[in-house]
């Protein structure tokens, strides 16, 4: 098995910049925008950039939430080890809202559709858009497509892209682990 860095922790930092600025251009000043990350990875993109718009960019009301999809996802039941819930922390209410679900890689689109779902519960948004630092082309298992993405990486199927966040990973950094 062996690692091919994607990005570092200076990349990452510039593309977090970057989407933090499309994320301005299309909300404007989020009084009618929510951020979820879906929990645990993207969590930690949606704290970064919740961090990032209002440190660096001023922007102060932002209602940042984490949804677990965990009950959700089609393969619940389908693996040898049972997957382990999140906590869902959404303390606002989503219906009539520009809701943007944030997430760390787009794969197949099943975690995506499983936050949809899940994204049921607290109401009906006025629109949903997603946000991903990686976007693993060629890989779709469902018509979802990111409107925000902050790289696009072209993998084969023994391929798995790892993000690292310094909070959880003690680095940043996005590698390519090719299993041989």
């Amino acid at each position: 098995m062996s690692n091919k860095t994607l990005l570092n922790s200076r990349e990452i930092e510039i593309i977090l910049h970057r989407l933090a600025c499309q994320l301005i251009e299309n909300h404007g000043d989020f009084s009618n925008t929510v951020l979820l990350g879906l929990q645990p990875r993207g969590a930690f993109l949606a704290n970064r950039l919740t961090q990032l718009l209002k440190d660096e960019y001023q922007v102060d009301n932002i209602l940042l939430g984490k949804l677990d999809i965990t009950f959700f996802r089609d393969d619940f039941r389908r693996r040898e080890v049972p997957l382990i819930a999140n906590s869902t922390q959404i303390d606002f209410l989503v219906e009539g809202k520009k809701v943007v679900i944030v997430d760390d890689v787009l794969y197949s689109g099943r975690s995506i559709n499983a936050a949809l779902a899940a994204l049921q519960s607290y109401g009906r948004p006025k629109q949903i858009e997603l946000l991903v630092l990686i976007d693993r082309r060629f890989s779709r298992h469902l018509p979802i497509q990111p409107d925000y993405r902050g790289r696009q990486v072209d993998v084969i199927n023994n391929e798995k892209v790892s993000v690292h966040w310094l909070e959880n990973d003690t680095e940043d950094a996005v590698y390519l682990t090719m299993n041989n």
